[in-house]
């Protein structure tokens, strides 16, 4: 099973609030869209980063002990219903 870690990141005198996702093939980093909340956004993200690598979409969603966002890649797809 792969998994995708996406981290929320504040925002710096020099960038607004963003979210990143990662995985051993490389990272995205998004703009913060305020229209969202954050975990619908890292879903989102978690979609678009998976398009990117030409990967099937996410099966499983969550949140780790540290905050952090996490989508997998496994056989059962639970995000039937969202599309990006």
């Amino acid at each position: 099973m792969k998994s995708i870690q996406i981290k929320y990141l504040s925002e710096t005198n020099t960038e607004g609030a963003r979210l990143k996702a990662w995985t051993e093939a490389g990272s995205m980093t998004v703009g913060r869209d305020y229209e969202l909340e954050d975990a619908m956004q890292a879903v989102h993200l978690a979609i678009a980063y998976c398009r990117k690598h030409e990967w099937p979409q996410p099966t499983g969603f969550g949140t780790l002990p540290n905050g952090d966002y996490v989508a997998t890649l496994g056989t059962h797809n639970v995000f039937k219903e969202v599309t990006a």
